[in-house]
């Protein structure tokens, strides 16, 4: 069910944590209720055909009890399919290639076709524990990182490989030419092809969640406890949202550059936000 922004209590909140000399804001756009525990939003397509996938927990974030799934919503905030598909266990990042689409699903890559929703294989991660986000290289390269192991896979013709250990707490992932973007635990790093890491950003207040690129060497940042920032491309962090208080996890976040929207799912608060990304006094 969705609502706007008149009335909206449980948005209020993270509204009046907004910084007040920042130089951008989020504007909210909608806010929609009635989904189950999602955990990361992908936008996905173009013009009318734009659709925003939705990875759905329903369950226990760890646990392997078939309740999770991924759902269709419009870019206007309608939820279009709930159901389009169920059986998963605690799926999260998503990521898309050709006409496919890839879930990190606690142990396993869950690959699905765009066109029906078919599931079409599991792909076992070995020693994975808590597999998170994806991101994948124009090559068709699947990274998947791996939190509680502190670990970055790799899956190149259905088979997985270890490509980067020791990496603190990693969870967002995103590929930027070739440079693999990796939120892990208070930094954001940049890892080239010969894994030479790079500090982008540090000082987060909690661990990152989700990453997104937003502008030539910047981003918007997600925190699950309820964080969101603007990282500048010489590394200062904006705190454009803290709900901490009010208990409103900002989760693995999307992006549209056409709109310039952001969409933040609200996890236990089984919502999804969407916002505009704003430039202050703009």
């Amino acid at each position: 069910m969705k609502k706007w922004l008149s009335g909206i209590a449980l948005m209020t909140a993270i509204s009046a944590h907004a910084a007040t000399e920042a130089s951008h804001q989020l504007e909210q756009v909608w806010f929609t209720e009635g989904l189950r525990t999602p955990e990361s939003v992908l936008v996905h397509g173009s013009g009318d055909a734009k659709i925003l996938f939705v990875s759905e927990i329903e369950g226990q974030g760890a646990d392997a009890d078939g309740k999770g799934g991924v759902a269709k919503m419009s870019p206007d905030g309608k939820i279009l399919n709930q159901d389009w598909v169920r059986g998963l266990n605690a799926p999260k990042g998503l990521g898309i290639f050709n006409d496919k689409l890839y879930v990190a699903d606690l142990t396993e890559v869950v690959e699905i076709a765009l066109d029906s929703g078919k599931i079409l294989r599991k792909i076992a991660v070995a020693d994975s524990v808590f597999l998170n986000d994806i991101a994948i290289s124009t090559q068709g390269e699947v990274f998947v990182s791996d939190t509680r192991t502190n670990k970055v896979h790799r899956i190149v013709d259905g088979k997985a490989e270890l490509w980067l250990d020791n990496v603190t707490s990693a969870n967002g992932l995103k590929v930027i030419d070739d440079q693999l973007i990796i939120g892990a635990g208070e930094q954001l790093l940049s890892v080239d092809r010969e894994k030479n890491i790079t500090v982008l950003a540090k000082g987060f207040a909690s661990g990152i969640d989700g990453v997104e690129p937003v502008a030539d060497g910047e981003f918007v940042v997600t925190c699950w406890v309820g964080l969101v920032y603007y990282v500048h491309a010489d590394g200062r962090l904006e705190q454009l949202i803290d709900s901490r208080e009010e208990k409103i996890n900002t989760a693995d976040l999307g992006y549209d550059p056409d709109t310039g929207i952001v969409y933040i799912p609200n996890f236990f608060k089984d919502s999804v936000t969407a916002y505009r990304l704003v430039k202050s006094g703009s």
